[in-house]
């Protein structure tokens, strides 16, 4: 069941135009739209912030639509805190119209809605994904916490399809630890790909 919003509106903690530095369209510049409301709770998020949804005014989606066509870049990037506890459909349909390209980035956790031409989930062990939300992703991104999350990554990567491109990602905080294990598993496993947060790396959003 989707929270509930004014119609024609959603949370918006921040939008912001930039450079994907994840993933499978890292270094490709994108317009990001980040929706507030969070339960899924990892312990190394680094948008905390959006996890309250009542701390984010509601917004016009006419608004986000606007503010994006400011920009050259005709992607747009739906994240959070979870963008799937919202009805996206009018969203990811006012921004098609529009002519954008529509990314989501979601853990997966609730059901899907809106249309899409890149789907990016990033499996919690904190909140599993759907299945029916794996079957659809075109980007499985696993974050690599400590050791367990290889096997992690192994049974989400069991539940997409033969497409999905998968990826493994360190988190920034244990990088140092987990990278030489990150590089020996996609040595070993080379249908995975290693994704590194390079806009950190390059000191913007």
């Amino acid at each position: 069941m989707f929270r509930s919003t004014p119609p024609g509106k959603l949370p918006l903690m921040e939008d912001f135009y930039t450079i994907q530095g994840e993933g499978h369209h890292a270094g490709e510049a994108a317009y990001f739209v980040r929706l507030g409301g969070c339960d899924v709770g990892c312990v190394w998020c680094d948008v905390k912030d959006s996890w309250d949804k009542e701390k984010h005014p509601m917004t016009e989606i006419k608004y986000m639509v606007r503010k994006a066509l400011d920009f050259p870049s005709r992607s747009v990037v739906i994240t959070g805190g979870e963008p799937l506890l919202y009805d996206l459909t009018h969203l990811s349909g006012a921004l098609k119209e529009a002519g954008f390209k529509t990314w989501l980035e979601t853990s997966g956790a609730y059901p899907l809605s809106g249309t899409w031409d890149w789907i990016c989930v990033s499996p919690k062990k904190f909140k599993a994904p759907m299945k029916e939300v794996l079957r659809e992703a075109d980007e499985l991104k696993v974050v690599v916490f400590n050791k367990s999350d290889f096997a992690w990554a192994k049974k989400n990567a069991a539940m997409v399809s033969d497409s999905c491109h998968l990826f493994l990602q360190p988190e920034y905080g244990a990088f140092n630890k987990m990278m030489p294990l990150i590089v020996e598993f996609v040595k070993q496993h080379p249908e995975w790909k290693i994704s590194l947060q390079v806009h950190k790396v390059m000191q913007i959003p």
